[in-house]
């Protein structure tokens, strides 16, 4: 991991990167172009209200290397908020150097200081070397499958 890699919570200021690595991971892991009024609409909406969630932004040099957003679903089985890891996104020339761990390390801190009883996210099922790094964090498959329906 690189000495200038820094993890720090995003500021607005951060939302055309934001933008920018949720497109890329859209198309690159399921091919998919998002409209982009609607992601800046979306990314916006996260700053607008903290209850929705927030951004971590990795910079390595002073330039973004990679995000996430953590996301909040209750548990009443456990009283207590899972943080749910979501739109996770490392540039191309960052990978394999920590970028993705030191998020992930920064969440599990937060999450720990905050009360959560848990981390999750969800992974696309062919994004092989996602799952490893994951895994290799301690992340662990659950008895359950995620099913949606879209509106």
């Amino acid at each position: 991991m690189s000495e200038s890699l820094q993890v720090r919570r995003a500021t607005r200021e951060d939302a055309d990167s934001l933008v920018e690595f949720n497109a890329a991971m859209a198309a690159e892991t399921e091919d998919r172009a998002l409209d982009s009024a609607t992601l800046r609409a979306g990314v916006d909406a996260v700053f607008d209200d903290e209850a929705r969630g927030f951004y971590l932004v990795a910079e390595d040099g002073g330039r973004p290397a990679g995000a996430l957003m953590v996301t909040f679903e209750w548990s009443e089985w456990r009283n207590a908020p899972f943080w749910w890891i979501q739109s996770v996104y490392v540039a191309p020339d960052a990978r394999g150097r920590g970028v993705y761990r030191a998020l992930h390390a920064r969440v599990e801190s937060e999450a720990r200081s905050a009360g959560a009883c848990g981390l999750r996210l969800y992974v696309e099922k062919e994004n092989d070397r996602a799952r490893r790094v994951y895994e290799f964090l301690g992340m662990r498959k659950t008895v359950y499958d995620m099913l949606e329906v879209e509106f």
